[in-house]
């Protein structure tokens, strides 16, 4: 069966809808409490580190962990106060997955445009998994 419509297309299609960030924006937005970046690459991608205070939704799952009525349902994806910015490795999958949120009603979804690569070229902060979970580990016991 022929290819009628090819990924290109579809990500020019979504590019077309979707809120569009440069890295410029997202450092700029990085810490402010109503924006939630979203890291939505594959697991295996985060060893190459991570933007720092993203929440990991793997693109696999994204549209279940963003549904209420899903059995998979993440409660930080509720609010329609958070602006939530997506990104991957290079903004395709980003792009795609934020016209698939809106498409769901989601109107509060953007993407950031070059992804990961250009995060880190750029010299954006990054953190490895390590250090994430050195953050969220609890406080070692008092002697």
């Amino acid at each position: 069966m022929p290819i009628t419509k090819g990924f290109r297309e579809l990500v020019d299609e979504a590019l077309a809808e979707v809120k569009t960030y440069s890295v410029d924006e997202v450092l700029h937005v990085l810490k402010d409490p109503r924006v939630q970046i979203v890291d939505i690459r594959d697991p295996r991608e985060l060893a190459n580190g991570l933007v720092p205070g993203a929440f990991h939704a793997p693109r696999g799952m994204l549209e279940f962990w963003v549904d209420p009525e899903s059995p998979y349902f993440k409660p930080i994806f509720a609010s329609d106060d958070t602006e939530f910015v997506l990104y991957c490795g290079g903004g395709w999958r980003s792009a795609l997955a934020a016209k698939t949120l809106q498409d769901m009603g989601m109107h509060n979804v953007a993407h950031m445009d070059g992804g990961f690569t250009e995060w880190a070229q750029r010299g954006a902060p990054t953190e490895t998994l390590e250090q994430r979970k050195a953050h969220k580990a609890p406080p070692a016991p008092r002697s």
